[in-house]
C-alpha cells in the first residue's frame, strides 16, 4: 500500500476546533486536491500529516505506515513542499539538493545521481549550477518539488505551492505534478483555487475543519466547480 489514509482526525487550538473528524484516503498514483478557503484547516491537517504536531484522536497512515506507531518509517515515505519556501537562496540549485540529501543520509555519488535525476524529472537539469536567488518563483517551486522526491517517497504533500505565482506558472506547475501522479506518485495538493483542479482529480472539499465533499472533481463541481465551491462554503454572492 503506497497511498495515504486519514481516519477520524480531529484537532483543536485551545477552544477552537481546527479539524472535526476528518477522514480521507488517496489511492496510489492519484492526484487529490484538498480544496478549501483560508482558515478551512488545510495547514493544520498538513501539520499533522508531516508530524509537526500530534493529535490524540484519529489515525494517519502513509504508505501503510502508522504515523503514531512508526513515525520515522511514515516520514521516510513522504515528500513535502510547504507553503513557505525552505530553500537556501545563496546556494546553487544542485547544492541545495545535495544538502537536503545529506539530511536523509544520502551522500557521495549516490546523492549526486539522485539530485541530477530529480532535477531532470522536473525539467530543472539545465539550472543545476544557478544560484537559487536568481530563479523565478516557478523554478524555485520546481526545485523544491525535485528536492522532495530525492529520497524516493511514494506520497507527495504540497501545501498551497502556487502562492504568489502568476496564472501561467501556476498552470504549468499544476500540470507537472499531475504528470508525477500519472507516473505512480500519490499526491495531496492543498489549494483554495479551483482552476488548479482537473475534472478527473480526486477532490476533498474542506471547510471549517470538516469534509463537505469527497469524490471526483467533475462530479462534485458539475459544469462550474468554482460556483459549486462558493455555494458549499457560503461565499457565493
Amino acid at each position: 500500500m503506497s497511498g495515504l489514509k486519514v481516519t477520524g482526525l480531529s484537532h483543536a487550538w485551545g477552544a477552537k476546533k481546527a479539524l472535526d473528524d476528518v477522514s480521507l484516503s488517496v489511492e496510489p498514483g492519484r492526484f487529490c486536491a484538498l480544496l478549501g478557503p483560508n482558515g478551512a484547516g488545510k495547514s493544520t491537517l498538513f501539520g499533522l500529516l508531516t508530524g509537526l504536531f500530534a493529535s490524540r484522536t484519529g489515525r494517519i497512515e502513509i504508505a501503510g505506515q502508522d504515523m503514531a506507531r512508526h513515525p520515522r518509517a511514515a516520514l521516510a515515505r513522504m515528500g513535502v513542499v510547504f507553503q513557505q519556501p525552505t530553500i537556501d537562496l545563496d546556494l546553487t540549485v544542485r547544492r541545495n539538493m545535495l544538502y537536503f540529501a545529506a539530511l536523509h543520509g544520502i551522500t557521495g555519488a549516490e546523492a549526486g545521481r539522485r539530485a541530477d535525476a530529480a532535477l531532470d524529472r522536473l525539467g530543472m537539469a539545465e539550472r543545476a549550477g544557478e544560484v537559487a536567488r536568481a530563479l523565478n518563483g516557478g523554478h524555485r517551486r520546481r526545485m523544491e518539488i525535485a528536492r522532495a522526491l530525492m529520497h524516493g517517497p511514494s506520497v507527495l504533500l504540497l501545501d498551497e505551492p502556487t502562492v504568489g505565482l502568476d496564472a501561467g506558472t501556476r498552470r504549468a506547475l499544476t500540470d507537472h505534478v499531475h504528470g508525477l501522479a500519472d507516473e505512480g506518485l500519490t499526491v495531496l495538493w492543498a489549494t483554495h483555487l479551483t482552476d488548479e483542479v482537473h475534472p478527473g482529480d480526486r477532490l476533498v472539499v474542506l471547510h471549517r475543519g470538516r469534509v463537505l465533499a469527497d469524490g471526483l472533481a467533475g462530479e462534485i463541481g458539475g459544469a462550474d466547480l468554482t460556483e459549486r465551491f462558493l455555494e458549499m462554503t457560503g461565499a457565493a454572492a
